[in-house]
């Protein structure tokens, strides 16, 4: 869809004071300071093309897609199909029908787990995950485990906050079915070595899912080089609206897959003795879509691909480490996740204060984090933690948010002491 708004143009600087000026929100008070908004790992905020793109679709062309012959109709569908179209050339799939739209990452995980899991496991069979999983790729398979009498194995994490690669080499065996893993941690911001992970669970014979909510919105993701089986993410956390996720699949795979839900669109013929269905990706989009939410996720797909990627890498990585520096200056406050390789994600504790508190005080002084588990538990177990103040960065951010954030928590940690 044709923008209103130019996107900003790619240059061998990062550009952040003209990045931060297409998200309208930044400008907002809270609390009556200038708002820090550095929870990004739960949503991003949405850049004026993707407003208005939204804005727009309602004003202009709202209708029901694939089956209406109107002109709305019309517009619409072609409006979607070529959303699906931009999604699938930023993610480089080989077609853009491998790429189904649903409701975001736990929708596409469940989708896979009923699915293909259903559909594959047996009595015996092991599905591999790890301890620093989001709950969202745990309990789906602890569902399907549990019917299918399958087994959940689990990667152990260091204390630095990375998986133990010659544990997970001991866990794969002809058994293991699937391996299903976060590309990026959300509550510990550690990159997994996903390529490795791929190859070794390939070479065993299993199918493999990445879970990568966290990873779309710090890197490009090329899916075919990374040779993942299924990949899942989010739109709002890609700077797109929310209610909307892709999951991307083999062919084969998806092709041999039985529907997820049943209803509208995902039909051939229907007959009271028999249903037959329809071709991909429609077989796993049953019912009215979130049609505003495909367009504006291509939106925001179309303002993230103008921007310079490695600018914008090495701005975040800047931040990461200027945060990193700055935070473990401050007495008693210790940082959980220390891995080597890391999205700019910063979890932390202050001794004897709970996180729910230290979060309170901070947005008290207009700086929005994450506190709590990050539903994380199995690995705040691990720790032997409650939960973190989670700190998420987004390119907009800058290093006068690290600053604030940072003087923020010193006088927060001089009112709980």
């Amino acid at each position: 869809m044709q923008q209103a708004i130019a996107p900003a143009t790619k240059t061998t600087h990062f550009d952040v004071e003209r990045v931060r000026a297409y998200f309208p929100i930044l400008s907002r008070e809270v609390n009556g300071c200038p708002l820090v908004y550095l929870d990004n790992g739960a949503t991003a905020q949405k850049p004026r093309q993707v407003i208005e793109t939204v804005d727009r679709y309602y004003r202009d062309q709202n209708a029901n897609i694939h089956r209406g012959v109107h002109h709305l109709s019309q517009r619409a569908t072609s409006a979607y199909e070529a959303a699906r179209e931009t999604v699938a050339a930023w993610i480089n799939a080989p077609a853009s029908h491998q790429v189904l739209f649903n409701r975001g990452t736990t929708d596409g995980i469940n989708l896979v787990a009923s699915s293909w899991g259903r559909t594959n496991l047996r009595p015996g069979d092991e599905v591999i995950v790890s301890t620093m999983e989001h709950h969202s790729n745990i309990v789906p398979w602890q569902m399907i485990c549990e019917e299918r009498e399958a087994k959940l194995r689990v990667i152990p994490v260091s204390d630095k906050g990375e998986l133990d690669m010659a544990a997970y080499a001991d866990l794969l065996g002809e058994r293991t079915r699937l391996v299903a893993v976060t590309h990026v941690s959300n509550t510990l911001g550690t990159v997994n070595p996903v390529r490795e992970i791929i190859d070794q669970a390939h070479a065993a014979g299993a199918r493999v899912l990445l879970d990568g909510a966290q990873a779309l919105p710090h890197m490009r993701i090329d899916v075919q080089a990374l040779g993942a089986d299924f990949y899942a993410f989010s739109g709002h956390k890609l700077f797109g609206p929310t209610g909307v996720g892709i999951l991307y699949g083999r062919e084969e795979l998806l092709d041999a897959m039985p529907p997820y839900q049943g209803g509208g669109d995902m039909i051939e013929r229907v007959t009271f003795e028999k249903t037959t269905y329809n071709t991909l990706p429609h077989k796993f989009e049953a019912g009215t879509p979130n049609i505003v939410g495909g367009i504006g996720l291509a939106a925001a797909v179309d303002y993230v691909a103008a921007l310079d990627q490695e600018a914008l890498a090495a701005h975040e990585q800047d931040l990461l480490h200027y945060a990193t520096g700055a935070l473990e200056s401050i007495p008693g406050l210790g940082i959980v996740g220390t891995a080597a390789r890391k999205a700019s994600v910063i979890s932390f504790n202050i001794a004897g204060q709970h996180p729910f508190d230290v979060g309170t005080l901070l947005d008290q002084q207009g700086v929005a984090v994450r506190t709590g588990h990050h539903c994380t538990q199995p690995l705040m177990d691990r720790y032997g933690i409650p939960g973190t103040v989670r700190a998420s960065f987004a390119f907009y951010n800058n290093r006068a948010d690290v600053d604030a954030l940072v003087d923020a928590t010193r006088r927060a940690v001089d009112m709980l002491s």
